[in-house]
């Protein structure tokens, strides 16, 4: 019998230059989402306009992600990996551009779904491009690579957006783009292999004009349930209804093109289903969660942008220090053995949450978020390596689009869930009687005046109230906050379910299987 030469371990200087052109993508896409967050405050004061008006600066950057992913797998196919991302990186910097010139709300949500277009395809192909660069005993290390911007983009988000707009101006949280842009294309020039695309594949309209509609239009509803409270409101449920139909309507399709748009072909492999499903309840509760820690620390503990930011800089840490440790199991231990293991220590660090009150030591939350930090540095990657482990080479881009068209959906779902019950929660709240909000006429709630008090000091004396007033508002708005902790609580052990499945033996990788089932592609081709 003739022996193959053994396939190299680690991370070679080729195979980390390509890495570091799609971190850079992946830091840009990643931190946007979080920095614009802690910008919306100043949107209303600038630009005059409610926060319902300026959420939009948001919610259509991730519709726009919601379209264009589905089309990443064929483009891919079709025009090349390094030509699409190197365009998907002139796209999400020149709308980056034009987002620092917005004279008006309108342009700057125009100008955002425009950056959302370019965002929405760097994670898919940044994972397609490692997968094939890192060949089947190197995934694992990989993945551990591309997850510590994902991991790390909710905690340097809000420290980079509060600093920015504290030294310079809003405006900054998109110029600081242009020049990370810039590098990164130079660096797509120079590092990526030369693309050698599949021009045979059919583009298919059909499942484009129900999926990407359908994906948008839900999201939208979805999107509307914290401003709405309820599902009852038809902005919620109407575009709910009619984007879930055209979801399962291109779920029925999908099964007859040679070619669909979305291969749910894919999820017959065991892997992948499995993983898909265990990613989804993950991200559920931590897209929820991620939202609510520093909501926590603005709210009830009065802290400054960030000094929220900062505080949540623990779990960054503890991420950093396990992922590179998950990484390297996932290519020797099947993750179905270590993926456990790492959920105890999340749901150990979330029950303290559950826990909260108005003055809750500093060293316990902190303490917390870096146990949980180490959970989710030994869950997320190696859930993903599982789940395009056993794909082949050609199919690796097709299992990238659907693993984040699932996470894109999930955490929309986590944080509408964590900020529909937050916000019924804080609207028992009892009236203060004889108090009115001089801009909207309404009456105020005990915690609503505690949380604007507890952020903005002066209007203590706007609104002269008894001080046990203050403090049974602020006593509410933790035990609220403790509420919806238990259920995100709650989700997280959920997560035990579909991870209980994930394999526990050593899967044979078919990624660099040749589609024909006959030769291997040689890895240094995929790299050079």
């Amino acid at each position: 019998m003739s022996s193959q030469p053994a396939a190299p371990t680690k991370l070679d200087a080729a195979v980390l230059k390509i890495a570091g052109v799609v971190v850079l993508g992946a830091i840009m896409s990643i931190l946007d989402v979080t920095v614009v967050s802690v910008a919306l405050p100043t949107f209303q004061t600038e630009f005059d306009a409610s926060y319902a008006r300026v959420a939009w600066t948001m919610t259509g950057y991730t519709l726009a992600l919601a379209t264009v992913i589905p089309l990443t797998g064929w483009a891919a196919d079709r025009f090349g990996t390094k030509r699409l991302y190197m365009a998907a990186l002139v796209l999400f910097t020149l709308g980056s551009g034009l987002c620092a010139t917005a004279d008006s709300i309108g342009q700057l949500i125009g100008y955002r779904v425009l950056q959302g277009l370019g965002g929405g395809m760097l994670m898919p192909l940044g994972m397609t491009i490692m997968t094939r660069a890192a060949g089947p005993d190197r995934i694992g290390r990989l993945m551990a690579v591309l997850g510590i911007p994902m991991l790390l983009g909710p905690i340097g988000g809000p420290i980079l957006g509060g600093w920015l707009i504290d030294v310079a101006s809003w405006q900054w949280i998109f110029l600081i783009n242009l020049p990370i842009g810039a590098v990164a294309l130079a660096y797509s020039q120079w590092a990526l292999p030369k693309d050698a695309p599949e021009p045979s594949e059919s583009f298919d309209f059909v499942g484009m004009l129900m999926l990407s509609p359908g994906l948008a239009l839900f999201l939208f509803g979805v999107s509307s349930l914290p401003e709405t409270g309820t599902f009852g409101d038809r902005r919620v449920w109407l575009p709910m209804l009619v984007g879930g139909l055209l979801v399962v309507g291109f779920i029925l399709y999908s099964f007859k093109p040679k070619h669909p748009l979305l291969d749910l072909r894919l999820l017959r492999d065991r892997n992948l289903t499995v993983a898909s499903v265990t990613m989804a309840v993950f991200m559920i509760a931590f897209m929820g969660a991620g939202l609510l820690f520093p909501s926590y620390f603005l709210q009830v503990r009065g802290e400054s942008t960030l000094d929220a930011g900062l505080l949540m800089a623990p779990q960054g840490i503890g991420a950093m220090v396990t992922m590179p440790i998950a990484g390297m199991l996932a290519d020797k231990i099947p993750v179905g053995r270590t993926v456990p293991f790492a959920l105890v220590l999340i749901a150990v660090g979330f029950f303290a949450f559950t826990q909260v009150d108005t003055d809750t030591s500093y060293w316990l939350l902190c303490g917390s978020l870096f146990v949980m930090g180490l959970g989710m540095g030994g869950t997320m990657m190696p859930v993903m390596t599982s789940a395009l482990k056993t794909l082949t080479n050609h199919e690796v881009a097709r299992g990238s689009t659907l693993l984040n068209i699932l996470q894109q959906i999930a955490g929309s779902v986590g944080s509408a869930i964590m900020s529909v019950i937050l916000t019924n929660e804080l609207n028992e709240s009892p009236v203060i009687p004889g108090t009115v909000d001089p801009n909207t006429g309404a009456p105020v709630t005990e915690a609503g005046l505690a949380i604007a008090v507890k952020q903005n000091p002066d209007l203590a004396q706007q609104f002269p109230v008894d001080p046990g007033i203050l403090q049974r508002g602020l006593e509410f708005v933790a035990d609220s906050f403790s509420t919806t902790f238990w259920v995100g609580f709650a989700l997280v052990l959920a997560t035990f379910v579909p991870a209980f499945f994930l394999p526990r033996r050593r899967q044979q990788s078919q990624l660099l299987d040749d589609e024909q089932g006959g030769g291997q592609v040689a890895a240094p081709a995929l790299i050079h």
